[in-house]
């Protein structure tokens, strides 16, 4: 597997980089982790929107799923689509309710929401903590399988299979045991950062560099990536905290950074 970083900038884009998105390359087989804010614009200079297998959710935050509106656009209104969406619509898997969501994201008032049905295109798919869903034919399939996160809405960290490599996204989360379940034995650990580590830290929201280093010690995760690092805190010094709780290699997503699994 590769996994290509669109956007890694926590809470909304920065300056340097859109929000959080990434695309999972497994053979043939091409899906995305989110769509944040500017994300689709960088989906776009390494792959085909057209060429996806499906898109996968962790949350409906917007700086994580936001420009699923672009997409819907792209596969409504392109002019010259090399195959008819309609037919074979694309598959979309996210926590219950995503299809209001990203209807009433992409309707411009109430009463046009109201008639939007982006079914058209799509076809939704609820996440099923525990249950893995394949996605992609014969060999190059990957297997995504949820696990419940601790976060303000409904989050899941995603376990991503492809024979026999395991990466796992931790989406939005406060420290929980569901994150190192997920991470179990990760051959690399995509795990936010979003604040440096002190006393008093909100619960159920995010985690602290050194945070998520304990908990990639935890799962014995092999790799650890640190995103999700909003624009107003330093990464190198989450990434220092979380070397100090975590022996194995760390490493930071940067926009359009490639990562062999």
């Amino acid at each position: 597997m590769r996994l290509i970083v669109l956007g890694c900038s926590g809470s909304g884009p920065g300056p340097e980089s859109p929000a959080s998105g990434y695309l999972v390359e497994a053979g043939s087989t091409r899906i995305t982790l989110d769509l944040g804010n500017g994300t689709f614009g960088a989906l776009q200079r390494h792959l085909d929107p057209w060429q996806l297998d499906a898109t996968v959710f962790s949350h409906l935050h917007p700086d994580h799923c936001s420009d699923f509106a672009s997409l819907a656009v792209h596969r409504r209104y392109h002019p010259r689509p090399p195959y008819d969406p309609t037919v074979a619509p694309l598959a979309v898997h996210a926590p219950a309710g995503a299809a209001d969501r990203f209807a009433a994201a992409y309707a411009v008032s109430e009463q046009e929401r109201a008639a939007t049905d982006l079914t058209d295109v799509f076809t939704f798919h609820d996440l099923v903590a525990g249950e893995p869903l394949r996605v992609g034919a014969g060999d190059d399939a990957v297997t995504v399988t949820a696990y419940p996160v601790d976060h303000p809405c409904t989050a899941y960290a995603l376990r991503v299979s492809h024979t026999g490599r395991t990466l796992v996204y931790s989406g939005d989360t406060g420290p929980c045991d569901g994150l190192v379940a997920a991470a179990r034995g990760a051959d690399l650990f995509l795990c936010e950062a979003s604040w440096p580590h002190a006393a008093g830290l909100p619960a159920g929201v995010h985690l602290s560099g050194r945070q998520a280093g304990e908990h990639a010690a935890a799962a014995g995760a092999a790799r650890l990536v640190l995103t999700h690092v909003p624009a107003w805190y330093d990464a190198a010094e989450l990434t220092v905290e979380a070397k100090g709780a975590f022996g194995g290699t760390v490493e930071q997503a940067l926009p359009d950074a490639v990562f062999e699994v």
